[in-house]
């Protein structure tokens, strides 16, 4: 399998700037292709700011753009391209920005892009994504954070990897909170679903992706759940690579 993939839990840190932390890793991943245009994917971002979806899209655009720009990188939106699927055929690279999941996936199935997608990326198309991008290169959208507040044809997504991600994972419970913990969530989704590991992917770490090995990168542990086995943490320097058996 020729996958190169760089999956980011989250774009920005707090106090940060905009895709501050992960730029390093953009770059150098970026870098390692023959890429200069990278196919963004702006259909997670739904803004009540911009007054609809395409006044959305192209500020999302713009944010993005900006950075690439820095690196030395052209950056367009899928959004503006008459024919979404020639894009992806087209595409020397594809970005996917984090936002809400369901409005993402509901989009790329509606614009008849994620068989499209997943064929070039087992391919060797260059893929990154954060936060909902990340979790759209799993099985399915069943370990996002976000609300449904759009029913996609299909909860399937680009399936280039064989477990489930949980981006932006916290251990934190606030005080006073009777909620359930993003712990007790994802030991709900183990119990429908015993089959799949699903990796807690704290902020500032990503998963880097080439062919049929796997590294977690950053400064946080990984938090590993599967049913009926221990949930354990792991370390950059582990070998996590059972992910991808």
């Amino acid at each position: 399998m020729k996958r190169n993939l760089l999956l980011i839990s989250n774009s920005t840190n707090a106090g940060e700037e905009y895709l501050g932390w992960p730029r390093q890793y953009i770059k150098s991943f970026l870098d390692e292709t023959t890429a200069k245009r990278v196919l963004f994917i702006p259909y997670a971002g739904v803004n009540l700011s911009d007054k609809g979806l395409t006044a959305s899209f192209d500020a999302y655009e713009a944010r993005v753009k900006a950075v690439f720009a820095e690196l030395g990188y052209d950056l367009y939106s899928i959004h503006r391209e008459a024919d979404a699927v020639q894009a992806v055929k087209d595409a020397e690279a594809i970005a996917v920005g984090g936002g809400n999941t369901f409005h993402l996936v509901y989009m790329m199935h509606k614009m008849k892009v994620m068989d499209a997608i997943r064929e070039r990326v087992l391919e060797g198309l260059p893929y990154m994504g954060w936060s909902a991008g990340s979790n759209v290169a799993c099985p399915t959208l069943r370990t996002t954070n976000d609300m449904p507040i759009i029913e996609p044809e299909s909860f399937n997504c680009l399936n280039v990897i064989p477990f489930q991600i949980n981006p932006h994972y916290l251990d934190a419970n606030p005080e006073g909170h009777g909620g359930e913990t993003r712990e007790q969530r994802i030991n709900e989704f183990l119990v429908v679903n015993p089959d799949i590991y699903v990796a807690g992917l704290r902020e500032a770490c990503l998963f880097r992706v080439q062919g049929n090995t796997i590294k977690h990168i950053g400064s946080r542990n990984l938090r590993m759940f599967r049913d009926g086995e221990e949930t354990k943490e792991f370390n950059s320097s582990d070998d996590i690579q059972f992910l991808l058996n």
